[in-house]
């Protein structure tokens, strides 16, 4: 393709990470393919139970330098992740409609575009490499009728601190508490029953657009994400997976994924001790399931914050492995004719 102009610096920086990430890319068949701070979250607990079900409940997850999502309704665990997983797994239609709010001489653009996924219960169940069986339809739509009682915010910011910048720098009419702009994951969740064949219509947010038209988005292997037993490895795969060009993770990063920060007053010994045996047998999770060749544990810093470090090695070579490979390849046959 010839440009007969400069690049903008958002255009050479969209084509340096599509250079990256083809070198990067690990040939995954039928990933989930979604926007990258949904990836890189921690607004999914890992765990199934003893979730807070309270409508009341508001709370901001941190991933810094990643992500700031915001989840208002109630708690999500590690359910509600596999099922809005299995979602961007699917194909994705865009759809313009008239909006009804358009007023003309207002900045009220005069349509309103989304994306949307029309698929059935057995499709999602399919996608998730379960039994096609009714216990577990019925399993799947009270998933979905607790995800319907979620408002999941992704803001703007990929820190905290990165909001509270956005927030002084906001014009005039800003809400005083704005923590930046935020729109929701999914603004709209219905199906026609629950029978396999049933149809199950999502209306993503504007979030979701912007990030695809942007092209924020990562591929994760969903055949290892759904063959994961345990909850810290579902919550530790996407980031993992999603970062081709990683080779280790501090486990601060890793508390930080699984909404928890180690060294403060909430933690004890006990509970650091239990968060490491967590970590390992996630690592061994990642490794039965096919994501991991190998992995080990390096023990970081001295005295009483001595920490961890987890090594690992993927187990799908990247595009550049293979071709450096098939480069090596090629040089000691010609050695050897």
């Amino acid at each position: 393709m010839t440009i007969g102009r400069p690049l903008t610096p958002e255009e050479q920086q969209r084509l340096a990470r599509r250079e990256r990430t083809l070198k990067n890319r690990r040939g995954r068949r039928n990933p989930a393919v979604m926007p990258d701070r949904l990836a890189r979250t921690s607004a999914f607990v890992p765990r199934k139970v003893n979730l807070i079900t309270d409508s009341n409940f508001t709370r901001v997850y941190e991933v810094p330098g990643y992500s700031v999502v915001e989840v208002r309704g109630r708690e999500l665990g590690s359910q509600h992740r596999d099922a809005i997983y299995a979602l961007f797994r699917l194909k994705r239609e865009k759809v313009s409609m008239p909006n009804p709010d358009y007023r003309p001489g207002t900045f009220i653009p005069p349509m309103r575009t989304y994306y949307e996924t029309r698929t059935s219960w057995r499709e999602l169940i399919r996608v998730m490499g379960r039994t096609e069986h009714v216990n577990n339809l019925l399993s799947l739509v009270h998933v979905f009728q607790e995800i319907q009682q979620v408002s999941v915010l992704i803001h703007e910011g990929r820190s905290l601190d990165e909001l509270d910048k956005i927030k002084k720098t906001r014009s005039i009419g800003a809400l005083p508490d704005s923590r930046g702009s935020a729109a929701p994951l999914i603004t709209e969740v219905s199906w026609e029953g629950a029978q396999l064949d049933s149809s199950v219509t999502v209306r993503y947010g504007p979030s979701v657009l912007q990030m695809i038209e942007k092209a924020h988005l990562v591929s994760i292997n969903a055949d290892v994400q759904f063959r994961l037993k345990g909850d810290h490895a579902k919550t530790f795969w996407p980031f993992i997976d999603s970062q081709p060009a990683f080779a280790w993770i501090d486990e601060e990063r890793l508390a930080q994924l699984a909404g928890r920060d180690l060294w403060s007053d909430k933690e004890t010994s006990a509970t650091r001790a239990q968060f490491r045996k967590d970590c390992r047998q996630a690592f061994n999770d990642m490794v039965a399931a096919g994501g991991l060749k190998e992995w080990r544990e390096e023990i970081t810093g001295s005295g009483w914050k001595k920490s961890r470090r987890y090594h690992y090695t993927h187990a799908a070579p990247t595009q550049l492995e293979m071709d450096l490979a098939k480069a090596a390849g090629q040089a000691a046959a010609q050695l050897t004719a």
